[in-house]
C-alpha cells in the first residue's frame, strides 16, 4: 500500500528566489510528521503544496501513490476527499453558522439528504467536543479554542485518511493548547489517521510528532525521530532544539505521553 504522502525533487521559486529546492521525503501510513523550520523556511508553503493549493515549480507530490495534480476532475476530487486541512486561524466562513461550516464540504462533495448531513455534522462536532447547542453560533461568537475545534470538525467531515494541520496550537493559551493536542492525539489513534503538521511550538512538537522533518537553507536539513534529529550537529538544530528554553519545552511535551 502506497504511503499517503511522498514528495520527490520538489522545488518552489518566487520570482528569482528559490524557497525550497530538492525536497524529498515520505510520510508512512499512521505516522505523525512535524514540519519545522525558521520563519520563511517554506514549511507552510510545502504544506499547502501537499494539499494542492499551490503548484511547485519543479518536482511532484504523490498522494496515496498518485500524482497530486494529475488526472481528470473526478480523479482529483476523489483524491482530495481523502485528506482534510486545518488552517492556522481556522478559516471558517464568517457568514455561516458552526453547523453550516461543518456541513459545507458534505453539501458540496457528497450526495446526501439534509437528515444525513445533520447526523454527520453533529457526529463530527461531538468528536471534537463541541456541544450541539453551539451549532447555531456564528464564528464571531466563538473563542479561539472553539474556532480551532470547529475547523477540525470540518476537516474531518469527509472522513479523511490524511490530516494536515498548519500551526494547530497557534494563538491558544497553554491549557487550551494542551487540550487541543490531546484531542488530536486521541483522534489520530481512534480514526487511524496519518497526520502532517507545521509548528514552531516545541511543546506541541514533542507531544504529537512520531517523526520530524527540519526545513532550513531551502532543503530538508534532517529527518527522523525527535531524538535522532536533536542529536544532529548543525547551527540551526543547536539554536532551535538545544537551547535551555527549547530543552525545557521538549521535556514538558514528552511528559504528556
Amino acid at each position: 500500500m502506497a504511503d499517503p504522502v511522498v514528495v520527490e525533487g520538489l522545488g518552489t521559486r518566487f520570482g528569482k528566489r528559490w524557497v525550497l529546492r530538492g525536497i524529498d521525503f515520505a510520510v508512512p501510513r499512521g505516522e505523525v510528521m512535524a514540519l519545522v523550520g525558521g520563519s520563511g523556511s517554506g514549511k507552510t508553503t510545502l504544506l499547502r503544496q501537499i494539499v494542492g493549493l499551490h503548484r511547485p515549480t519543479e518536482g511532484k507530490v504523490l498522494l496515496f501513490g498518485e500524482p497530486q495534480q494529475e488526472g481528470g476532475r473526478v480523479e482529483r476530487e476523489a483524491r482530495q476527499q481523502r485528506l482534510g486541512m486545518l488552517f492556522q486561524h481556522g478559516a471558517l466562513f464568517s457568514a455561516l453558522s458552526v453547523f453550516d461550516n461543518v456541513a459545507f464540504p458534505l453539501r458540496e462533495l457528497r450526495r446526501l439528504s439534509e437528515d444525513e448531513i445533520r447526523d454527520l455534522v453533529f457526529t463530527k462536532l461531538g468528536m471534537v467536543e463541541i456541544d450541539a447547542d453551539a451549532a447555531w453560533r456564528m464564528p464571531a461568537e466563538l473563542s479561539g479554542g472553539m474556532i480551532k475545534r470547529v475547523a477540525l470538525a470540518r476537516a474531518l467531515s469527509l472522513d479523511p485518511e490524511l490530516l494536515l494541520l498548519d500551526e494547530p496550537t497557534a494563538g491558544l493559551d497553554p491549557d487550551r493548547s494542551a487540550s487541543f493536542v490531546d484531542l488530536i492525539r486521541s483522534l489520530h489513534r481512534a480514526l487511524d489517521l496519518t497526520v502532517v503538521f507545521v509548528t514552531h511550538d516545541l511543546d506541541t512538537l514533542a507531544a504529537l510528532a512520531t517523526r520530524v522533518a527540519v526545513l532550513a537553507e531551502g532543503h530538508i536539513l534532517a529527518s527522523g525521530t525527535l531524538d535522532e534529529v536533536v542529536e544532529i550537529e548543525h547551527p540551526f538544530i543547536e539554536r532551535f532544539f538545544r537551547s535551555e528554553r527549547s530543552l525545557h519545552a521538549l521535556q514538558r511535551g514528552r511528559r504528556t505521553d
